[in-house]
């Protein structure tokens, strides 16, 4: 188990990014920047002292600052869709930016992508903590908050990753709903279309939405429609379905209701790549689960790792957090935290079903 650090290189203004590694006795590596508090890359052993990267990304740091597709990128302080860009808290309104239309998606077009984290090695832990003082008023949100999220990984060959928030000033309450906004790809991150790999998802339900992707106020049933991955099966197989909500989310890019939710950490999907082998377990303690299968990857995708050309449909995200527009559905778990409260976060990404590096246990 260690713990690297070594420059990523420069972005805006000449400033420094750096580069944090986390390996540990299996040849796993899992790599983040201070840049975005993004993930970077995840590399698995492929046999023969080869590893392969499953997660898609940049080489460049200064491509991270822009992250058009947020790859990577740890979102706040609200993940996500709210609709009118807008809502109400304590009685007074809140105005945020449009950058949806008439909607704000993940906090604005000032996302924390954009933000120089402070990061702590925490070597013991084999872990990486960063973390960030945003003021009241930041991204249109009430209140100062204080954040940090902190990425270990295990000997059992899981990402932890544990979200803290504290409301220190400026307002009774505000929002607080990160999520990692990480692309998968198991056969490798530049593989291409994941239409083959299989997923599975601990969920009855999930929340239809609007022509824009707004949840409509509906929990529904996945049963008889593409959205049941309650059992195993190929992404691809359903996904060109003439239903509806694939039609207008052009794909799947949904919430989908963690089934028996109370607030502990526990599976709620499962990833598998048929071809490599290798595996993917998500636990979590948040309520609702949005699965995206990068629809809106492509042309306007900049190069990522070693060159690669990312293409629709090219990776998948698992994003852990509380439901889409949940602050105009007040019977949903609310994402939203009272002045000095420290609200704790936990989710996890365990991967497996990969060779071991020759040597190791």
């Amino acid at each position: 188990m260690a713990v690297k650090q070594r420059s990523f290189g420069t972005f805006s203004e000449g400033r420094e990014a750096k580069l944090y590694e986390l390996s540990n006795q299996a040849g796993v590596c899992a790599r983040f920047t201070d840049l975005g508090a993004a993930w970077v890359g995840m590399e698995l052993p492929d046999g023969g002292g080869k590893t392969v990267d499953v997660i898609l990304g940049y080489d460049d740091p200064a491509i991270y600052e822009r992250n058009p597709g947020c790859l990577g990128a740890i979102v706040g302080r609200h993940a996500n869709r709210i609709a009118g860009a807008g809502f109400t808290l304590d009685g007074k309104h809140c105005q945020l930016e449009k950058n949806q239309g008439e909607n704000n998606l993940h906090s604005g077009p000032d996302g924390w992508w954009k933000r120089l984290f402070r990061a702590e090695v925490l070597e013991e832990e084999n872990a990486v903590r960063f973390s960030l003082e945003e003021p009241d008023g930041a991204q249109g949100f009430p209140g100062a908050l204080s954040f940090s999220v902190t990425y270990r990984l295990t000997a059992e060959n899981a990402v932890e990753i544990h979200y803290a928030g504290t409301l220190t000033a400026g307002a009774a309450h505000t929002v607080f709903n990160p999520t990692n906004h990480a692309y998968f790809n198991l056969a490798g991150h530049a593989a291409g279309a994941v239409d083959g790999q299989e997923v599975r998802m601990n969920a009855d339900y999930f929340t239809p939405t609007d022509a824009v992707s707004i949840p409509i106020g509906e929990v529904r049933a996945v049963t008889g429609t593409a959205f049941d991955f309650r059992q195993r099966k190929p992404i691809g197989r359903d996904i060109g379905a003439n239903e509806e909500q694939l039609v207008l989310g052009h794909g799947y890019d949904h919430n989908f209701v963690v089934k028996d939710y109370d607030g502990r950490v526990r599976l709620v999907a499962e990833a598998h790549d048929p071809v490599s082998g290798r595996n993917l377990e998500v636990y979590t303690d948040r309520p609702g689960l949005q699965f995206y299968t990068a629809n809106w990857l492509g042309a306007d995708t900049p190069i990522g790792k070693e060159g690669a050309v990312y293409q629709r449909r090219g990776g998948y995200c698992f994003e852990t957090q509380c439901f889409p527009d949940a602050l105009h559905h007040p019977d949903w778990v609310q994402p939203v935290i009272g002045l000095g409260e420290i609200f704790r976060t936990t989710s996890i990404y365990r991967f497996g079903g990969f060779a071991k590096e020759e040597g190791t246990n």
